[in-house]
């Protein structure tokens, strides 16, 4: 393996652990059925999605902070202080008592770990593949998309066989080990080793205060407000429609979840791949088209177990492929020079699409008294993403 290599793999094991977050439709029902066995506290659906949605917000907000000082302090320093938070948070986790509880811990400081670890491998990766930057980073984080392939699994299990409370310590243990060891290979390239095939599509280098002046930055923000909205909304919320709309018992529900994970690990790399191939505009644009196929084809055939995996495994390809296309398309559209600095801007973008699908998902289950109904906000949303990408952003490759 050569040495550039070796930091893709050693940031795919990162992501691997910090992407548990989307397992948490795995923790959500034994969670709640705990609180009211143990303490007799009956959680709303609103309230039992908002350690998820706290989490993923807390993220995308730190992200933009740590950005500003991934450059300026020891990336292996900074990166080990994010996983001792993050396996902190989850320990915390393992003694509440209440949903308001797992908010402050595996919500506020489990996303703020994350927040400050996640941006590091990627800007890492970035300086070593200036050539293939989309699909380096894809591939990179292929491992945070893959992970509930190995955590749904593993994290029910350990529930069924320790209980849910005890399995939040086991996972916040194992984070802490593997996390700081990996931070410790983090390691940016120098400029004698640096890559020399440097990208010709760089058209522009814009500070952080440039590229907030510009369309092209607020109509990027908003396309991935859309499709993170969509994609969160529906993998907080898979293994609840399983078991609700479909009939699938906890277990095959579960199985079904790992399943979708291969695609929202896959995503990563394809989007990568397409945006370099492509440009930004076209890829957005075919993202946003095979989310709202997925949508119709939901809406069509009602609790229909093969349109359930088809339009779930689209749903969790797309969600993959943003996280690819928004860091590939920062270094496009606004240069490589402050990537980490204005890629922690762009994705605040994902903590209010993590926000708004908390709170519509919940909305709806209580309005209509099912989760049936998430399609139509988020076809309508796609719709809108269409036609503001086609209209605001350029063809940059």
């Amino acid at each position: 393996m050569k040495k550039r290599e070796f930091y893709i793999v050693s940031g795919l094991v990162m992501f691997l652990c910090m992407g548990t977050i989307y397992s948490w439709s795995v923790f959500q029902k034994p969670l709640v059925e705990a609180l009211k066995l143990t303490y007799g506290k009956n959680i709303s659906p609103t309230m039992a999605s908002m350690p998820y949605t706290v989490f993923l917000f807390c993220y995308a907000f730190s992200m933009p902070v740590a950005g500003r000082f991934i450059k300026k302090v020891n990336p292996k320093a900074l990166a080990i202080g994010g996983s001792l938070a993050i396996s902190f948070a989850w320990i915390l986790a393992g003694f509440a008592d209440s949903i308001h509880f797992i908010i402050a811990t595996y919500g506020i400081i489990g996303g703020i770990g994350v927040g400050i670890v996640y941006g590091i491998p990627m800007a890492v990766v970035t300086e070593w593949f200036p050539d293939k930057k989309g699909f380096a980073v894809g591939l990179t984080l292929l491992g945070f998309g893959l992970s509930p392939f190995i955590t749904a699994p593993l994290a029910n299990k350990l529930i069924q066989t320790f209980g849910v409370f005890p399995s939040f310590k086991i996972l916040g243990v194992s984070f802490a080990v593997i996390l700081s060891l990996l931070s410790l290979t983090l390691k940016f390239p120098d400029k004698k080793e640096d890559n020399k095939t440097i990208s010709d599509n760089i058209m522009l280098e814009l500070t952080p205060r440039e590229m907030m002046k510009t369309t092209t930055f607020y109509t990027m923000w908003c396309c991935f407000v859309i499709g993170t909205f969509s994609g969160l909304m529906i993998i907080g919320l898979s293994s609840t429609y399983a078991q609700e709309i479909v009939n699938l018992n906890p277990a095959k529900a579960a199985m079904f979840t790992s399943f979708f994970a291969i695609f929202n690990g896959i995503g990563r790399p394809i989007f990568g791949a397409l945006t370099d191939k492509l440009g930004t505009k076209k890829t957005i644009t075919l993202s946003y088209l095979l989310i709202i196929t997925a949508g119709v084809l939901s809406l069509l055939f009602k609790g229909n177990i093969f349109i359930f995996g088809l339009s779930f495994a689209i749903m969790w390809l797309n969600l993959g492929g943003w996280l690819a296309i928004v860091p590939a398309s920062t270094v496009n559209l606004f240069g490589k020079s402050h990537y980490s600095a204005n890629y922690g801007i762009l994705f605040t973008a994902y903590g209010i699409g993590a926000l708004s699908q908390g709170f519509v998902g919940g909305y709806i289950d209580e309005a209509f008294g099912s989760y049936f109904y998430i399609f139509y906000p988020v076809i309508a949303a796609c719709v809108i993403g269409l036609i503001i990408s086609n209209k605001f952003i350029g063809e940059n490759k």
